[in-house]
């Protein structure tokens, strides 16, 4: 699995986790202006970006690539920062080790996502463009609020042209298509004593209402929120970043 490291290597460890679609150099510039105190690790899922294609795609399988992201940078455990789809793997992840996952931080996690808008979004991960203009209006459309150069790079490292002359993203779209499908299942909680922060996106309803109660009941949690669509590292990135480095301890 390709993994993009950011700061020094004795800094203290971090794992940041992309969402649906996404890749880890996503975080290269949040990393450098928000988290340049920590060894941040952003491995590109299994389906995505530069990782191998095959599957299975699923949570659970999702969980054991991340924990064999610590066992090869010879980590035990580590704090994890997930993204919307991230952050469910970050959960199993922990559920399946919790003795590995040392912090929880929730970044608009995909909890609430219903069966019918992920039946939608999964039938269109199919994505061809004809030219990479395209892509690039496909990309500004997906991120209304970024700067063009960061649309444009976006396009550089997340999209490929084929053969065919025709562009189209990196990810599986088969991989894409199980992850919705993979969000519609049950949710665990974290483990009992981990710590956890949840960050919500007040302008999208990514995040299961129940979810947040149930977790609100646990011990070591905290819950934030900010004014920003779901792309909260994009949009938001000071507010974000100074609470993950107050949940950090940095």
């Amino acid at each position: 699995m390709p993994v993009h490291e950011h700061g020094a290597p004795d800094a203290p460890p971090v794992l940041l986790v992309h969402g649906v679609c996404g890749h880890g150099r996503r975080f290269t510039d949040f990393c450098a202006a928000e988290l340049a105190g920590y060894r941040v690790l952003c491995p590109d899922l299994r389906g995505h970006g530069d990782a191998p294609h095959e599957p299975p795609w699923t949570l659970e399988q999702l969980a054991e690539d991340l924990l064999g992201v610590l066992d090869a940078h010879g980590l035990w455990s580590a704090p994890v920062v997930g993204h919307s789809f991230g952050a469910l793997v970050a959960l199993h992840a922990a559920a399946l080790a919790p003795d590995r996952v040392s912090g929880l931080a929730l970044l608009d996690p995909a909890t609430g996502i219903a069966p019918e808008q992920a039946l939608v979004w999964a039938e269109g991960a199919w994505v061809v463009r004809q030219t990479r203009a395209d892509a690039v209006g496909t990309q500004r459309f997906d991120w209304p609020t970024a700067a063009d150069a960061v649309v444009e790079r976006e396009v550089d490292l997340n999209w490929v042209e084929g053969e065919d002359g025709r562009w189209r993203p990196k990810y599986s779209p088969a991989a894409v298509a199980t992850a919705w499908s993979e969000m519609c299942r049950p949710v665990p909680l974290p483990p009992a004593g981990t710590p956890t922060l949840l960050v919500r996106a007040t302008r999208e309803d990514f995040v299961g209402t129940q979810f947040v109660r149930a977790c609100a009941a646990l011990d070591s949690f905290q819950l934030a929120e900010v004014d920003s669509g779901h792309m909260v590292t994009l949009e938001a990135p000071a507010e974000v970043g100074a609470l993950l480095r107050g949940f950090l301890g940095g």
